[in-house]
This record gives C-alpha cells, sequence and structure tokens, in this order.
C-alpha cells in the first residue's frame, strides 16, 4: 500500500513540475529506506506524535547539523 502511495505521489508531483511549474527534484522524491510504520493503538499514536513535535528541536545538536 506505502509503495502504491509512493507512487501515485511521484507521479502526481511530476505532472505539477511539468504543469504547474512546481520545483523539481533531483534523484528520488522519497527518502530511501523510509521506515514505514502502523500506528495500531493510542499509546504508539501518542509517542509518535510526541516525537514529530519535539524532534525538530534536536536537530542542532544533530552531526549533519550545519549553519
Amino acid at each position: 500500500m506505502m509503495d502504491a502511495y509512493k507512487s501515485m505521489t511521484t507521479v502526481e508531483y511530476i505532472g505539477g513540475v511539468k504543469t504547474l511549474g512546481w520545483q523539481p527534484f533531483d534523484g528520488k522524491l522519497w527518502q530511501r529506506n523510509y521506515y514505514e510504520h502502523i500506528i495500531r493503538n493510542e499509546k504508539s499514536y501518542q509517542t509518535i506524535s510526541e516525537y514529530i513535535v519535539n524532534n525538530p528541536a534536536k536537530w542542532i545538536d544533530d552531526k549533519f547539523y550545519t549553519v
């Protein structure tokens, strides 16, 4: 299901690049080795939501961060 979603959204984006002037992308649109996870319960949802909300604040401490 995720592969189909990724494929459909990539095709749509390429169409937008060609007809709507969207910014082209170099290489792949989706991050390689992207980890999909199905949220199965409220606890999992809360944990993932907190990660998404709080993770950007940690970017400055990441080894790949540059100014």
